[in-house]
């Protein structure tokens, strides 16, 4: 290859390489995203971590659904459910088979969120200046609340079991931002994401093939069924009787048939 050849090539590689470039890639997000389901979670959790469900220990629980609408109902319940199984409870699907009835109500079940931050805002000057905003540190937070009554009754008389209650806990996942670096993370949503997947949380009990195998089931045989035997309770079966030996027929007299008289 001729000098002139290796410089032009040179020179195109360093106008690629001084070349900007852009790439996009499309992205997409759940309705609700994981942050805000797991603040309601916590909170649900934090609230029922604080009744003690002992009482009913031995008792058959039927658990009363329909004072409760909020939203992940079925996580609450679930969780409901769980720690009354815990503590030694039997849940029953219906009332007349219950001898406690729980009632659970949800007074809030949501999030919510703000922002604060350390630095120059915006500012708008006469003659169409403006002066950008400057963050030093910035504050995200977003928190979970939940507020869940219980009350317990007799499900043969309706009598109260207790004063009941309300349990009420928060859960919060705030994220700082110091001059745009960041973000350093705090909170009890960050305290629980730890304890999942640290230490022995972290553990991988058992997972699934990277591939699909099947297996084809076992031929069905057909069994014959044998005729049911006779059990004697002395435990020596009868032997049987040996069988009767055939005789020969007498010889007929003078003057009498040999024909039955049935024969004819």
């Amino acid at each position: 290859m001729t000098a002139p050849h290796s410089l032009l090539l040179l020179t195109i590689a360093l106008a690629f390489s001084a070349s900007p470039g852009c790439t996009s890639t499309k992205t997409s997000n759940t309705a609700r995203t994981a942050t805000e389901q797991m603040l309601i979670s916590n909170a649900i959790d934090h609230a029922l971590d604080k009744v003690n469900f002992q009482p009913f220990n031995g008792q058959a629980v039927f658990l009363e659904e329909k004072y409760v609408d909020c939203v992940d109902k079925g996580y609450l319940i679930a969780s409901l459910r769980h720690r009354l199984m815990n503590a030694g409870a039997t849940m029953v699907p219906a009332v007349d088979q219950a001898t406690v009835v729980v009632e659970p109500r949800a007074g809030a079940v949501g999030t919510t969120s703000s922002e604060s931050y350390v630095g120059v805002p915006e500012i708008a000057l006469p003659g169409m200046v403006t002066l950008p905003e400057v963050r030093l540190m910035t504050r995200t937070r977003q928190g979970g609340t939940a507020k869940i009554g219980l009350v317990a009754y007799e499900a043969a008389t309706g009598k109260s079991l207790g004063l009941g209650g309300q349990s009420l806990a928060n859960s919060d996942d705030s994220n700082w931002f110091v001059a745009g670096v960041g973000p350093y993370r705090s909170g009890t949503l960050k305290e629980e994401v730890k304890r999942g997947t640290t230490g022995r949380a972290a553990w991988e009990r058992k997972s699934v093939p990277d591939f699909v195998s099947f297996a084809a089931p076992a031929p069905i045989t057909e069994t014959t069924e044998e005729p049911p035997q006779i059990q004697f309770t002395s435990g020596r079966e009868p032997k049987p009787a040996p069988p009767a030996e055939s005789q020969p027929a007498p010889p007929a007299e003078a003057g009498e048939s040999s024909t039955a008289p049935w024969a004819n």
